[in-house]
């Protein structure tokens, strides 16, 4: 698995872990980190740890995004995956320069599929496409 990839998993579950117990990003990381049995290297521990406290410092801006484009969906009734899945793309698009958007959307989408229901892939790609056509047809315009 490449570096990013397995970055993004930890991130996710972090994000999860933030959402469902409610525990602070500092005491979430802290803890994630203690426990994990998976080792990883610094590259990719900065890059999880970027992405976990990014998604949060941003999260009502990027909660705001996610509503704009959810048309009949209260982002409080989405599945907790889909919302973290959507919330840490969305912080590499708006916010992350060296992080071209198609890439940020297929590692959604990837990690989605993976850890989300059997329609998860899809309507994770649909929001974050909509996302891309409009709110960022500028910032990668060349």
């Amino acid at each position: 698995m490449r570096k990013r990839t397995f970055a993004r998993e930890c991130a996710l579950k972090i994000l999860y872990r933030i959402e469902i117990s409610k525990e602070s990003v500092a005491s979430s990381l802290k803890d994630f980190w203690s426990k994990s049995a998976e080792s990883i290297d610094k590259e990719s521990h900065d890059f999880a740890e970027t992405l976990v406290k990014g998604a949060c410092e941003n999260i009502k801006t990027i909660d705001e995004i996610i509503s704009k484009y959810t048309e009949n969906w209260n982002i409080s009734r989405m599945a907790v995956i889909d919302r973290n899945v959507m919330r840490m793309s969305i912080y590499e698009m708006l916010y992350r320069d060296d992080i071209p958007p198609n890439v940020s959307i297929n590692e959604a989408i990837e990690l989605a599929k993976k850890y989300g229901d059997i329609d998860s892939g899809k309507f994770v790609n649909g929001i974050l496409d909509k996302i891309k056509k409009v709110e960022l047809k500028d910032k990668w315009a060349k």
